[in-house]
């Protein structure tokens, strides 16, 4: 889906944590850091699709204060950013607050809802396509209200992120 959407591409992303850059987190946590070369198959693809006039954009919901995984995430978001995703954040409880979707999903075009599977230790197991008409309206409501209300990233890591 990600090479044949024609306009944008939206995530909503809710759990503490994700298994699929634990090396990296450990390397994060340990030295503050680590290189961004790591992320050159994801960000090479945002830059194509975004010379093609597609759009990425993202809404993290995170605990504050950050744990270590979301710091890690925030870090990288810069550059997600810089080539040319926007993640943008909200705080767990201002999401329940507005009754956001407590899954993670991909939505494409504001008509295809893929919601993210993910087993106890964190992992993503697959994609569970939405097709009901109202669970899409839904999704495209939750994503309007999550991005109206989420702050941009460098505006959120100055007011959340510890540099220790």
């Amino acid at each position: 889906m990600f090479d044949s959407f024609e306009h944008t591409a939206y995530r909503l992303e809710v759990r503490e944590r994700y298994n699929s850059r634990l090396d990296d987190l450990e390397v994060f946590v340990r030295e503050g850091r680590i290189d961004p070369a790591t992320l050159e198959g994801w960000l090479s693809e945002v830059r194509t699709a975004t010379r093609q006039g597609r759009t990425f954009k993202r809404v993290r919901v995170v605990d504050v204060p950050l744990s270590d995984y979301s710091r890690f995430s925030l870090w990288l978001a810069t550059y997600n950013n810089e080539a040319g995703e926007d993640i943008r954040y909200l705080a767990r409880p201002d999401a329940d607050r507005l009754g956001l979707p407590t899954f993670d999903y991909w939505m494409f075009d504001s008509r295809t809802v893929a919601k993210m599977v993910f087993d106890d230790q964190d992992t993503l197991l697959g994609f569970e396509l939405i097709e009901d008409p109202a669970m899409v309206v839904d999704m495209n409501h939750a994503r309007d209200v999550a991005w109206h209300h989420a702050v941009k990233r460098d505006d959120f890591a100055a007011k959340h992120f510890d540099e220790r």
